[in-house]
């Protein structure tokens, strides 16, 4: 069975000019429904906004949710905040927060937003307006759920947002694997930073994650697993430089939901990026990661 986490709300429509497929969380709702397979929907409560203001400045947060963000912050965004937006952004850490507490109940969850890793202290970035993994780590640990996280971002764009906010903490290890050459420019260090090559294939992919995610677990030993899941470094995304094929994406996310599952570890997702002209198959590839990660993790060790 598969928990998911979902609003009506994480859907809001796209501001003029904007390129941001804001439909993209419900249709990874139909793609849901179109894999015939058993799953449970929770709803999300907005994140409180002293949980915003724990990990983002007080005046970026009143920004937000005022509709009030300057226009330089919103070009770096990628799109104006709105009233739908704000709402939406603050919905997504409350999301993937309580697909953590299910994660802990059930083994995995999944929220079907969030993965928002460019968002700073004091802006957002690259589609991210607040950074829903760190806001949902911090109250997680905060409030005594786990005292340590794993934030595991395979996004094909590195977690630059995450790893600037986590800096300095020993409770929360960030590990990202992205494209070297792809944004942002210049990139944040995470506890552990793996950067491949344009046209990195399945084989080469998997062997860095192998490599990677096993030694930081046994490392770190964290009490819970964030997953940025993004979809984005499959070879037909727009927006990246990797070469993933269907089955490479699904050998990577059933090989993150073993490692977390072997250990007995907690593992949430969020969806992450993944951009295309059709915008239903990408949303089936974010739908096949979510039944994946549930599949496996059910399965018999």
């Amino acid at each position: 069975m598969l928990h998911v986490v979902h609003h009506p709300d994480y859907v809001a429509p796209a501001a003029p000019g904007s390129s941001f497929p804001h439909d993209k969380y419900g249709l990874v709702m139909l793609a849901l429904e179109e894999a015939r397979l058993p799953y449970r929907v929770h709803a999300p409560e907005i994140m409180p906004r002293a949980w915003l203001e724990a990990v983002h400045d007080p005046a970026y947060v009143e920004e937000v949710l005022s509709c009030a963000v300057p226009p330089a912050k919103e070009r770096r965004i990628g799109f104006p905040v709105t009233p739908r937006v704000s709402r939406r952004s603050q919905l997504s850490p409350g999301g993937t927060w309580l697909a953590a507490h299910l994660a802990l109940e059930h083994g995995f969850a999944a929220n079907s937003a969030g993965g928002s890793h460019h968002a700073l202290a004091d802006t957002g970035a690259g589609y991210c307006v607040f950074n829903d993994l760190m806001v949902a780590a911090n109250r997680l640990i905060a409030e005594g759920a786990v005292g340590r996280i794993l934030i595991l971002d395979l996004d094909v764009h590195q977690g630059d947002g995450t790893a600037a906010l986590a800096a300095g903490r020993d409770d929360i290890f960030t590990l990202s694997i992205h494209a070297e050459k792809n944004f942002p420019a210049r990139k944040a260090q995470s506890t552990r930073d793996i950067g491949l090559a344009d046209g990195t294939g399945d084989a080469d992919y998997l062997a860095a994650l192998a490599e990677a995610l096993p030694s930081a677990l046994h490392d770190f030993r964290p009490d819970l697993i964030l997953f940025q899941a993004g979809v984005d470094a499959h070879a037909e995304d727009r927006l990246g430089r990797l070469a993933l094929s269907d089955a490479g994406m699904e050998a990577r996310d059933r090989f993150v939901a073993a490692a977390a599952r072997d250990r007995a570890l907690p593992l949430a997702s969020a969806l992450g990026g993944g951009y295309g002209a059709d915008r239903m198959a990408v949303a089936r590839r974010h739908a096949c990661t979510m039944l994946t990660l549930a599949a496996e993790y059910g399965a018999a060790g």
